[in-house]
């Protein structure tokens, strides 16, 4: 039987770098994603490469597409080894007391509920699958504060916790549970974050040299591919020139 990688917010970014990395591995992917377009011409490049690829348009916000979304997985792609919940985002930055209250759905209701809606619809087709494990896409944010960061910040903090949880209440299911924290990293993250302003996106990396996307996507590879006698808790991953959420080194 095949074993099945599935990844969330696949279109862009981290997930599509992993799409990308893992597909050299043997396995199949499932790849959601909200951007049904982007989701489509990944697809396509895979499979003209001989991957077997199933694709679905998926919000994690919407617990009940959450919960249809499994039933509909063809059956040569149930038996899940990996999953891979990277669907996340910021939205905003700035005081607390300034925040828009939209930016704080968006961000719990992505970061933190969603992944708790695909991971509990989809844990149950792990059992019983040899070497099956979870990742979690966390951040720099889940292990420290920033100024301006408060709900994203807890949000991350909520992932790191629910890794954390999650490893011990699946101990007894044979499943591991793993989780790979980034620093400071170039993607569509900061356009996002910034309401699609790309200057003020820019600016965050002005000076220095991020992490790209297959940085990430590599160290979710030496997790997904590590002899399955072995759990790698978690992965924390700067840039060379940060040490710290708060601590970065621009050159200019």
């Amino acid at each position: 039987m095949n074993n099945t990688i599935l990844i969330t917010g696949a279109s862009s970014g981290i997930g599509k770098a992993c799409a990308e990395r893992l597909a050299s591995t043997g396995h199949q992917l499932i790849l959601t994603a909200r951007r049904a377009d982007r989701l489509n011409i990944l697809a396509d490049e895979l499979r003209a490469k001989g991957i077997k690829v199933y694709t679905s348009m998926l919000d994690v916000r919407d617990r009940a597409a959450c919960e249809a979304f499994v039933y509909e997985i063809p059956a040569e792609f149930r038996h899940i080894r990996v999953l891979i919940n990277n669907a996340g985002l910021a939205a905003g930055l700035g005081p607390v007391q300034l925040g828009d209250l939209d930016h704080w759905d968006r961000m719990i209701d992505t970061n933190v509920k969603g992944l708790l809606y695909v991971s509990k619809a989809v844990i149950p087709l792990m059992y019983n699958v040899e070497g099956a494990q979870i990742v979690n896409i966390g951040s720099i944010a889940g292990k420290e504060v920033y100024p301006g960061g408060n709900v994203y910040c807890a949000s991350k903090h909520a992932v790191d916790a629910l890794t954390r949880s999650m490893r011990i209440d699946l101990l007894e299911k044979g499943i591991r549970v793993s989780s790979v924290s980034p620093g400071m990293v170039e993607t569509e993250f900061s356009i996002v974050r910034f309401d699609g302003d790309a200057e003020k996106a820019s600016s965050v990396y002005k000076g220095l040299e991020p992490l790209v996307a297959d940085d990430v996507a590599n160290a979710v590879n030496y997790i997904v591919t590590a002899p399955f006698r072995i759990t790698i808790a978690d992965i924390l991953i700067f840039p060379a020139a940060q040490a710290s959420s708060r601590d970065v080194l621009r050159r200019n």
